[in-house]
């Protein structure tokens, strides 16, 4: 049993909380042998520790953040396929103080808003502010701040944030209104805070969301980098850098085959020819010198034999 002098000192002291824990740290100190200066430390430690939990959760609560959704509760056995080393490098929060944007891409159903949320719980840990809001009912105050005179304090708060995530961006066409109220705030926030954009579409999806596609390409060119893809099983392709590998492949490369037991169809090669000489000298002409093609080798300039050539298309007469 506590003295309750020592109890009431604590509080006029506001460290009442150190009481809770006191009758177990003394116990603790007793059975140890701990010195008096490392039992002093052990109570502030868990004072420090405490306001710092009480600080974080109050700043998650501000933010709009679901409690339940945090890294520790993510559902390990789900079938959901991901980038381990990409949501390692997130954890970090490196993207944050370096001021970058991040996109959670998917599906329904796969998490993105659980690892947003998640992210930004992470967030507050680490005393940064943040605020949760979804798309959709970000745009509805801002277009409703317009007619109360609200709109710079609304898109202040937007911009100030240490980090902003928006869940379920570009779901539906925007009207030309929200179009610059998404363009002005990804603008104002690029290279000065970071943001967490989640949306079931691809970044190049988004294009056709807006209405204006001058403001769509630049809106766009703000997420350059980090793209957490979550899919239902499957291989994953988790950033941008890979994406763009892939896409940098060479088509002779990728062959589909639709049935095992067919063998694959061949690519067809787009015929390149160069202007003929039949409107300026005659037909002849033409059949002297061959059409320039890239069908056999795929080099430019190379002379056909004219037993290989279909009929001349110039004025609708044979070679």
């Amino acid at each position: 049993m506590l003295n309750p002098e020592l109890v009431s000192a604590l509080k006029r002291l506001r460290l009442g909380r150190i009481a809770e824990s006191l009758p177990e740290r003394l116990v603790l100190a007793d059975k140890q042998d701990v010195a008096f200066d490392e039992l002093l430390l052990m109570l502030l430690t868990d004072e420090i520790t405490r306001r710092d939990n009480t600080a974080a959760d109050n700043r998650a609560h501000e933010a709009g953040l679901d409690p339940t959704m945090r890294l520790e509760q993510w559902d390990k056995t789900s079938k959901v396929s991901f980038d381990k080393r990409m949501l390692s490098e997130l954890v970090s929060l490196r993207f944050l103080e370096a001021h970058r944007h991040v996109c959670i891409l998917g599906p329904v159903g796969v998490g993105k808003t659980f690892v947003a949320s998640a992210l930004g719980h992470v967030a507050c840990r680490h005393g940064y502010n943040v605020r949760f809001a979804r798309a959709d009912a970000t745009l509805r105050r801002l277009r409703q701040s317009r007619f109360d005179n609200s709109r710079d304090a609304e898109m202040i708060a937007l911009t100030s944030v240490d980090l902003l995530i928006i869940d379920d961006f570009a779901l539906e066409p925007m009207t030309k209104e929200e179009s610059k109220d998404v363009y002005q705030l990804f603008l104002e926030r690029t290279g000065r805070a970071s943001m967490i954009v989640t949306s079931n579409r691809d970044t190049a999806e988004w294009l056709a969301m807006f209405d204006d596609v001058l403001l769509a390409q630049s809106a766009v060119d703000r997420f350059p980098e980090r793209r957490l893809r979550l899919r239902h099983g499957g291989r994953v392709l988790s950033t941008q850098a890979q994406a763009d590998a892939r896409r940098c492949e060479p088509a002779a490369c990728v062959t589909r085959h639709e049935d095992p037991r067919t063998p694959p169809r061949p690519r067809p090669v787009p015929l390149t020819l160069a202007p003929s000489p039949c409107e300026t000298t005659s037909t002849r002409a033409c059949s002297r010198r061959g059409w320039t093609s890239n069908k056999r080798r795929g080099t430019l300039g190379e002379v056909v034999p004219l037993a290989s050539l279909a009929p001349c298309p110039c004025k609708g007469l044979a070679p």
